[in-house]
């Protein structure tokens, strides 16, 4: 099952040949979510992202991070691998059938126990949390992204980074069709415009944007 992406198909398969490959658990846990997760399976990050987020949680030396979007919890494992021993992962979901994917492919890798999960709706649960947060990943309802971009920035260490998946909805934001697809031009707007922040806007998959405080004294 290919995940509908803004760079032709080629592209993408040669880019997955020039990525690190996946351990075999996280293969494994692609198997079981395209067999059990049917069309919803194209949620999942996959190699490509999954060793993005991977890099940038080493490269900025995170040692907390916060993921808003568990779905079958894949992405939670490839940051979980960079932190360090005594790292945090509180990854936040509302469906109960894909974390339990996700609950048993943690038990079986040397990383999940920096996983914690916090099953209910994600704006209640970053009420309850304090930052600071180096890596925030959101990968949730689009409807809610302004809700949540707002909910985290105060949680951001000063360093830190916020990535957001799904900003070009596989090429819709040029072509809406529907509310996630306005949600989402409508979230790339302000996030734009915002002063606080300095932003890029990657076509990883079908679009990733990173996003960090504004440089003190920078225009």
């Amino acid at each position: 099952m290919r995940i509908v992406g803004v760079v032709p198909e080629r592209i993408e398969v040669y880019a997955a040949s020039h990525t690190t490959p996946l351990p075999p658990l996280l293969e494994e846990l692609q198997r079981t979510t395209y067999a059990r997760m049917g069309q919803r399976a194209r949620m999942l990050s996959g190699q490509v992202e999954g060793m993005l987020l991977q890099m940038l949680v080493s490269l900025v030396g995170a040692r907390r991070v916060l993921e808003l979007g568990t779905f079958t919890g894949f992405s939670a494992l490839m940051m979980a691998a960079a932190l360090p021993d005594d790292g945090q992962l509180i990854t936040c979901d509302i469906d109960p059938e894909a974390t339990a994917i996700a609950r048993e492919f943690w038990a079986q890798s040397p990383d999940g126990y920096k996983i914690k999960l916090h099953l209910g709706p994600a704006l209640d649960t970053i009420k309850t949390l304090e930052g600071p947060f180096d890596l925030v990943f959101i990968d949730a309802d689009k409807p809610n992204y302004l809700a949540y971009y707002e909910a985290v920035l105060p949680l951001l260490a000063p360093s830190g980074i916020i990535v957001v998946d799904n900003v070009l909805r596989g090429g819709q934001v040029l072509d809406p069709q529907g509310p996630a697809d306005f949600a989402t031009i409508e979230f790339n707007e302000y996030v734009r415009r915002d002063s606080r922040v300095i932003c890029v806007t990657l076509t990883v998959r079908d679009g990733v944007m990173l996003i960090r405080r504004r440089p003190i004294g920078s225009k």
